[in-house]
Order: C-alpha cells, then sequence, then structure tokens
C-alpha cells in the first residue's frame, strides 16, 4: 500500500493554545481511518489540514499534487448566489454539464424537444446515462429533488447533505469526513455504509457514531493531548488496547512522581555550587517534571443532577392531529405516557419527528385532539438546533444565569463552577469566551443547562451530534439511571438500541405506528416475509391466547439444526480471532488486517445464518 497523504512534525494553536506539536500521520491507499478523542483535542484541525484549508503554524503536509482531496465540513459554507444545480455540476465535467442541461430541462413543464433529443443522443455518445442514473441515485438518497432550488433557502441540515451528495458524486482519491451521519436518517447512514466500503476508497472521517464506525473503519487513530495513537482493527480492538495504554500510563506516572520526589529532594540538598558531573542529572530532573506536568489526571462527566418529583399523571395525547399545507403529519394519535417510559422516535427526515415534540412540550398547539400535561411535569427540551449562545459572554456567566448553586441528586449543593469542571470545563475555559469552544463543547454546554432544569420528562433530539464519544458513554449512563421518562430522537443506531424500549414510527402519512422494541429488533421486523408479518403486542394486549404451530418440512428442519451448528461453529471462531488478535503486535499490520478482515467475513455470514434461523423458528 502506498501512502497517499502524510502529516509531518505538524504543530497548530487555536487561540495561543497549541493543540498538537510534533504530529506525524499517514494514510495509506484503502485504508478507512476513524479519528477519535475529547471535544476540543483538535480533530476538526487536523481534519482542515490535512484538507489544505489552512497552512499548519509548524510542519507540513505532503502528498502527490494529482491526488484529489474531497472535504466534508461540519458547517459546509457555499458561493452566493448558486441553486443546487450550480453546485453540484462541474463546469470542468463535460459528462456533469450535460446531465445539468438534460435535469433541467426535464423539470420544465414543457421542454424543448429538439434540445431534449440532442441531449439524449449526446448522453449516449458520452456514455453518461450510468453516470447520470448514479448521480440521481445520491440526490434522490440525501433527499435533492429540485436542481433549481437556491442554496440559501436551505435549512443547516439540507447544505449539509448536498455537501456530502456533491462529494460522493465526485469520488475523490482521498474523503475527508467531518461528522458525516449528522443530519441523515437511519436508512441513508447504513446506505452511505454500504457506499463507503465499496471499491478500494481511501477515508479519514471524524464520527461519533459507534455503529457507523464499526461497519466503515479498518483502523482507528486516537489524538488524545495532542499525540497520536494508531491502532488497527475495530472499535472494539481499539477501546482494549486503548484501556492498556492507560494502565501503563498510570503505572509509568506513578513511577515518575515518585522518582521526581527523590530527585527533588536532592535538588535541595545540592551545594549551589553545582559541578559538570551533576549536569546530566539535573537535565534528566527537569526534563522528568516536564512529563510530569503534562499527564492530567483522566476525568469524567458525571451527571447526577436531581429530578423533579413526578405525579401520577404525565401526558396524555388524545387524537392529536396536524397538517401542514395539506399535508398531513400526525394523524389521530393518542397516547398516555406512563413512569419510567423510554421511547424512540424512529421515521425517515421531514416525517414529523419535530412536529410532534413541539406538541408535546406546548410549543405547538395541535390543529385537532387534546393535550393534557400533569402538574408535576418538568420538562428538559435538548434541541437539535442548539442554544444561541452570546460569543462574547464567558462560560460561567451563561450557567450562573440560571443559578449561583445546583442541588444534586444527593440534596448536596455545588456551584456554577463545580458544576462546570464536573462537565469537563476546567477553570481556564470557565472563565473564556464562548466563541474558543469547539462546537462539541458547545452542545456539552446546552445538554448541561437542560439538566439543571432538573426534569423528570427529558427530550433529547439528536443528542449525539459533534459529542465526543467518552462523552457520550457517559450521557448513556446517566440515561440508563435517569428514573423519569425519556423520549429519544436519534439517527445514532447504538444509542436507539440501548436507550429505547418502545419505538413511535412516524410513515411520514401522517401515521405513528407503536412498536414494542428496540431499533434493531424493529428492523429486524421488517425483514421477516410479508404474508407472515410480526405481531406486535402493546402493553394491554392479552399474552395467553396459544399461537398455532406449523409443522416444518424435513429439508426445513435439517436446515435449523444446521444452521444451529454453523452459529455455534461461527461464535466460536469470531471469539478465537479476537482473542489472536489482542496478541498481534501493533506493528504487524499485515496480519491484523487479514485477521480482522477474516472476523468481518464470519461475522457477515453468521447474520446471513442468523436471518435464516429466525426465519424457520417463526414457522416452526
Amino acid at each position: 500500500m502506498s501512502t497517499l497523504i502524510a502529516a509531518e512534525n505538524l504543530g497548530h494553536a487555536y487561540h495561543d493554545e497549541w493543540l498538537f506539536k510534533n504530529l506525524t500521520l499517514g494514510i495509506q491507499t484503502g485504508q478507512r481511518v476513524a479519528l477519535v478523542g475529547i471535544n476540543g483535542a483538535g480533530k476538526s484541525t487536523l481534519l482542515k489540514l490535512l484538507a489544505e484549508r489552512f497552512s499548519p503554524l509548524e510542519g507540513k503536509i505532503v502528498k502527490n499534487k494529482f491526488v484529489k482531496i474531497g472535504f466534508l465540513d461540519q458547517e459546509p459554507s457555499f458561493p452566493d448566489g448558486y441553486s443546487i444545480s450550480d453546485f453540484i455540476f462541474s463546469l470542468e465535467n463535460k459528462q456533469q454539464q450535460l446531465i445539468k442541461a438534460y435535469e433541467e430541462l426535464i423539470e420544465d413543464p414543457n421542454p424543448d424537444e429538439k434540445t431534449l433529443n440532442r441531449l439524449y443522443e449526446e448522453l449516449s455518445e458520452h456514455n453518461a446515462w450510468e453516470y447520470e442514473h448514479e448521480i440521481k441515485t445520491i440526490l434522490s438518497r440525501m433527499g435533492i429533488n429540485h436542481l433549481q432550488q437556491q442554496i440559501s433557502t436551505l435549512s443547516g441540515g439540507q447544505k449539509k447533505r448536498l455537501a456530502l451528495a456533491k462529494l460522493l458524486i465526485e469520488d475523490p482519491e482521498i474523503y475527508v469526513l467531518d461528522e458525516p451521519t449528522n443530519h441523515l436518517d437511519i436508512d441513508t447512514i447504513e446506505w452511505l455504509e454500504k457506499l463507503l466500503t465499496s471499491g478500494n476508497k481511501t477515508i479519514l472521517l471524524v464520527t461519533h457514531d459507534r455503529y457507523f464506525l464499526d461497519n466503515v473503519c479498518n483502523t482507528i487513530v486516537e489524538l488524545d493531548r495532542g499525540k497520536i495513537y494508531n491502532y488497527s482493527g475495530n472499535y472494539a480492538y481499539f477501546l482494549e488496547k486503548k484501556s492498556e495504554r492507560e494502565a501503563s500510563d498510570e503505572s509509568t506516572f506513578h513511577k515518575n512522581k515518585n522518582l521526581l520526589k527523590k530527585e527533588l529532594e536532592w535538588m535541595r540538598r545540592m551545594p549551589q555550587a553545582r559541578g559538570t558531573k551533576s549536569q546530566a542529572r539535573i537535565d534528566a530532573f527537569y526534563d522528568l517534571e516536564g512529563k510530569t506536568k503534562q499527564r492530567s489526571d483522566n476525568q469524567s462527566v458525571t451527571l447526577n443532577v436531581k429530578m423533579a418529583r413526578q405525579g401520577n399523571k404525565i401526558l396524555e395525547l388524545d387524537h392529536i392531529g396536524q397538517s401542514f399545507d395539506d399535508k398531513k403529519i400526525i394523524n389521530d394519535f393518542t397516547y398516555t405516557f406512563k413512569r419510567a417510559d423510554r421511547i424512540g422516535l424512529a421515521g425517515k427526515n421531514g416525517t414529523g419527528k419535530s412536529t410532534l415534540l413541539n406538541i408535546i412540550t406546548g410549543y405547538l398547539n395541535p390543529e385537532k385532539g387534546k393535550v393534557s400535561t400533569g402538574d408535576t411535569t418538568v420538562y428538559g427540551y435538548y434541541k437539535q438546533g442548539g442554544l444561541a449562545f452570546n460569543e462574547k459572554e464567558r462560560v460561567i456567566d451563561i450557567v450562573k444565569s440560571d443559578a449561583e448553586y445546583i442541588k444534586m441528586a444527593d440534596g448536596s449543593m455545588i456551584s456554577a463552577s463545580q458544576l462546570l469542571t464536573l462537565f469537563l470545563f476546567p477553570p481556564k475555559k470557565q472563565h473564556g469566551m464562548v466563541e474558543k469552544l469547539s462546537g462539541g463543547e458547545k452542545k456539552r454546554l446546552h445538554l448541561m443547562k437542560v439538566l439543571m432544569q432538573n426534569p423528570n420528562f427529558l427530550i433529547l433530539d439528536e443528542p449525539t451530534n459533534d459529542l465526543d464519544i467518552d462523552t457520550l458513554n457517559v450521557l448513556e449512563e446517566f440515561l440508563e439511571n435517569f428514573p423519569g421518562v425519556l423520549i429519544l430522537v436519534s439517527h445514532d443506531r447504538y444509542l436507539l438500541d440501548k436507550m429505547s424500549e418502545q419505538l413511535f414510527i412516524l410513515e411520514g402519512n401522517g401515521e405513528v405506528t407503536i412498536y414494542n422494541g428496540n431499533y434493531s429488533e424493529y428492523r429486524t421486523s421488517l425483514d421477516i416475509p410479508k404474508e407472515k408479518p410480526p405481531v406486535k403486542l402493546t402493553k394491554s394486549d392479552s399474552i395467553d391466547a396459544p399461537i398455532a404451530s406449523k409443522k416444518l418440512s424435513y429439508k426445513e428442519q435439517k436446515e435449523l439444526d444446521d444452521s444451529e451448528k454453523r452459529m455455534h461453529d461461527l461464535e466460536i471462531s469470531i471469539d478465537k480471532l479476537t482473542k489472536s488478535l489482542l496478541k498481534i503486535d501493533n506493528k504487524n499490520y499485515l496480519e491484523i488486517q487479514s485477521v480482522t478482515e477474516k472476523i468481518q467475513s464470519e461475522q457477515k455470514e453468521l447474520d446471513v445464518v442468523l436471518e435464516r434461523w429466525l426465519e424457520l423458528s417463526e414457522l416452526k
């Protein structure tokens, strides 16, 4: 494999603080690399440097001048006055210009037939029909249908999808993607996974989506306190090796600390007139002191704010109906919320998830039906768009504007500054301006302000966007122990699986279907043949009625038995391969790659066998 792009001794600072120095990193052909690290570590900055969006303060980026880099920014910018068509189709690409002219013409209610026939012939002449189909598929998947629409009229999510669509159409040698799954629905994310893993694409991305990370990437690069750590393998392998490294770092730190105490005593006892013989030891002391100061104790977010008392009546939705521009968004939906309900909202973009949340929280009065809220219900609503912070305001003043002291779950009171520290905002950041925070740090501040309200009915609308994985892990821990009602809107399948016990599925035609189970169970149910639809039980349904069984044929019974044995063999093999992966030296990339690919191959086979086993078991 050849190296397509490399960073050599890279150093960059932001607001007079070094994010990293002497950083070296290489991306090879066919590598699909996930860059991970806490918010504020410099991940987005490193992506922009590698994509040559600006130059580093130190070091250099090395690549072949003919290698094309496609960069997806967290918040893409566009030329003024451009339509979607102007942006998507490149002037230098003859095929794209023909496709642009053809697509614009067929949008016209009265197209000129002569021009249409000429374009048809030219598209055939340039073998562009297959390419036109690919472009239309990508645009359709991204929800882009009206090419003449001005980009300035699009929402932030639509702009992100438009930028991603252009990058996929261009198919560069290197994909550099900053949070590519933000603003995509789950169906589109699963389609994108397949597209990015087809062929031999070279990818560097930042994502919080652990299923996406595991399914797409074969290398993990961690950016931690200005240093790079490489892990060849999937996310589970990275976590294993990271814990080993941190245990080693902890041991080394304590050894250095003890040695530093002894050396400090020696330095204090030593006479003022130091001889040349001692100079090496003096230099070693200062080097050891620097290493010990660099190390900061691992911190974790502790989310244990007090929850307001919850009464018997929480929230009742009675025959709710809502439409916009004659389109039904919600049609005759009824539900009574119960204590400890854990509900995930699922549905494609534009099916009405935000509308339903706005009705629940009282931001929107429904056209039909009645919303009845309990007297003790306290909402905590984390909105996808975030809060509009004053960029010139200090972080601590934003928190103090709500409360100087906050009551915790154990009844103790802590100051605003102490709460910020728990949320990984050290004193220096607390007294700094909001404009100096990264996108993820601003989201973390928003989440903190929501939880400060001591809600007992928590609504999280895409909470995972731009948060680092470490913060997500602790947020999940908090949600697992949260005793109130939780409604979760997320394209993060891992989070939906872990946190929801029931789904409200918005079908897009006004219907809201209630499904008892998590997202993966719901997706599995969709794959069961249509003639045998899955039985959905609501809590009011009886489960006592006997279910008629069907006798399998000899061939089906044998297939069922063979499936069970094959699943057992595959599980044992995958377990052995995973354990062997942990023993391979990090530098032996080829062996790691070979074992990783074998694990992925056997896991795919296991999924297929399991799916067939479920079908046969259902028939039986």
